[in-house]
């Protein structure tokens, strides 16, 4: 099946108001930045999006924050993005911050049809007892919290129930990438990728390089084309578009 395209505009066309998204990409590094600019070019809003962080450098998820199209966020990491951080503590988004493993392992987990798992992780702390603010109200309280989870022993160690996550839909980026929907990843752009891609319920991946069925060898898929329902190829300026979020040189 030719799963390819012709814009990301057409690509995500139905990804419509309230929609839940997963994200790939780590910092700047296997962002679907291409996908995500087209999101925002029809105006969608309301969004819910699960991602490591919510876009670097007024790039990939920074995006939609700048313009209030995200109405929840589901990630591990805040890191500099200074407007992420406004909008939280002034109560203009919900944010649910969870392990970065822990993250991995529930959209992981959505994608296997896993719907929940024990980890140790958050044990004893405000992860599992709960507590922790999903939204403040905007005058230094905290509007809504996270619920106390699950805890259970297993050979007298504690663990906490953890849901897997799956969403409406789900925005990759992948270096190669056939007809079909079979893709490679670069590097450390391999990141959250392949986690996001099989836990959305409809995959869209944009490819720095297109090739024909049979293109890539069998081994050096990283992830089978069975989880992604559309292709969009990028033009070489697009996939050369590759931010560096702090550089550093050697002498």
């Amino acid at each position: 099946m030719d799963k390819v395209v012709a814009s990301a505009a057409r690509a995500v066309a139905d990804v419509g108001d309230g929609s839940s998204l997963a994200v790939g990409g780590f910092g700047l590094s296997g962002v679907p930045s291409v996908l995500i600019e087209a999101v925002h070019a029809q105006g969608t809003g309301n969004l819910s999006v699960v991602s490591n962080n919510c876009g670097a450098m007024e790039s990939g998820l920074a995006v939609l924050l700048a313009a209030g199209r995200i109405a929840r966020v589901t990630g591990s990491y805040i890191g500099a993005n200074k407007e992420f951080a406004r909008q939280y503590l002034a109560g203009e988004i919900e944010v649910e911050m969870i392990p970065q493993g822990t993250l991995a392992e529930r959209l992981r987990a959505g994608g296997a049809g896993i719907p929940a798992f024990y980890t140790p992780a958050g044990v004893g702390t405000q992860v599992a007892d709960g507590g922790l603010p999903w939204r403040y109200d905007g005058a230094g309280g905290v509007a809504k919290a996270s619920p106390p989870k699950e805890v259970r022993e297993f050979d007298g160690v504690e663990y906490v129930l953890e849901r897997a996550i799956r969403t409406d839909f789900a925005l990759v980026r992948a270096a190669r990438g056939d007809r079909h929907g079979n893709l490679v990843f670069n590097k450390s752009a391999r990141n959250f990728n392949p986690l996001a891609a099989t836990a959305g319920k409809v995959t869209i991946a944009e490819v720095e390089e297109l090739v024909e069925a049979g293109g890539i060898e069998p081994d050096q898929v990283h992830l089978p084309g069975v989880f992604v329902q559309r292709v969009v190829a990028l033009t070489p300026r697009q996939a050369a578009d590759k931010r560096i979020e702090k550089r550093t040189v050697s002498a």
